[in-house]
């Protein structure tokens, strides 16, 4: 996601709030950039943690797993 795609977020949040609001298609506009912005966050953080490393007690690392693993 782009800073353009971000700043476009703020622009209909902004106009959400005022008192003419947002039409139809805008409110599904930010709909979906909220949805983009949040797959993108999410993505990142995944990429993140399937990078990273747990030491145990004994000094081993391995690689975090997904919960209950």
């Amino acid at each position: 996601m782009d800073q353009k795609q971000i700043d476009r977020i703020n622009e209909l949040a902004r106009k959400a709030k005022s008192p003419e609001g947002l039409t139809e298609w805008e409110a599904a506009e930010r709909a979906a950039l909220r949805r983009e912005y949040v797959d993108s966050v999410l993505g990142s953080l995944r990429g993140q943690l399937d990078n990273t490393y747990v030491m145990d007690e004994k000094g081993n690392k391995r690689k975090l797993g997904k919960k209950g693993e």
